[in-house]
């Protein structure tokens, strides 16, 4: 579980990085849907967040 979410963290920052070069309608795309991997993500570990 841990290493999974390291994973997705490290993804999460790449993808975060990968916002600067775009236009703002792209990141009005992209945005709302990393929202929604840590909406998915914090329903997935309840309780047990490290």
């Amino acid at each position: 579980m841990l290493l999974r979410l390291a994973y997705l963290s490290v993804t999460n920052a790449f993808a975060m990085l990968c916002l600067f070069p775009t236009s703002g309608r792209d990141r009005t795309v992209v945005i709302p849907a990393l929202r929604h991997q840590i909406a998915t993500l914090e329903r997935q570990l309840g309780r047990n967040r490290p």
